[in-house]
């Protein structure tokens, strides 16, 4: 699905003007990330960069770097290395070490590259994850998109949810879930909110029902 041949799209359009609050929370106390500086589309015309070897059963790996690979708003930023710039974290970093991928993928001259950069810190994205071994794709999506939300995070104390939802990695990539209750005697509301990553789909193909299970927003 987007793992095309080609990216073509030179027109640089950035959809998101303000952050999104949910009827009935608090707005955020600090944007970390303008939403505005989000672009949904490739900022510049660009081929597919390199593919992925494999070095044993490491293609959940693969397969989960190469669609954050070719998602625009998330290339877009790691591609400015805006992150790596002003980033003050000390060892182990997921949005240093997503930059660095995908900046090694999209400027490869080459026709696949080893992501040893990920491979070497599996352990450090999940203490479960060990080379070698087969492992779910989208419970290592999950753990990297959170690995890198932390690293987001990374440096900024004492944060209300709200403002921790406005990290770029919060903005593309997830939602918040809002619950309702309704008294059916006095008519009173409540609401709880339960953010998330991905939300289950029901797709009708010929008569069948096809459910596609934790799709991220961006992809």
């Amino acid at each position: 699905m987007l793992l095309c041949n080609n990216i073509a799209s030179s027109l640089f359009k950035c959809h998101f003007s303000a952050v999104v609050v949910a009827e009935g929370m608090a707005p955020p106390q600090r944007i970390l990330f303008p939403p505005g500086k989000i672009c949904m589309e490739w900022q510049r015309r660009q081929s597919a960069g390199a593919g992925l070897d494999n070095l044993g059963n490491t293609c959940f790996l693969n397969s989960v770097l190469q669609c954050l690979t070719y998602t625009p708003p998330l290339a877009n930023y790691l591609l400015s290395r805006e992150h790596s710039r002003s980033c003050r974290q000390q060892g182990f970093c997921m949005m240093c070490i997503m930059e660095a991928h995908v900046n090694k993928v999209l400027h490869s001259s080459t026709s696949a590259i080893q992501p040893w950069a990920v491979i070497s810190v599996l352990t450090r994205i999940g203490e479960h994850f060990q080379l070698g071994m087969q492992q779910d794709a989208h419970e290592f999506l999950r753990y990297t998109v959170d690995a890198m939300q932390r690293a987001c995070l990374s440096g900024s104390s004492n944060l209300d949810i709200s403002s921790q939802s406005t990290t770029i990695v919060n903005q593309i990539f997830a939602g918040v879930l809002r619950s309702r209750v309704t008294c059916l005697s006095c008519k009173g509301v409540s609401d709880s909110y339960e953010a998330f990553l991905d939300v289950p789909l029901d797709i009708k193909v010929r008569g069948f029902v096809i459910v596609l299970q934790d799709v991220p927003r961006a992809l």
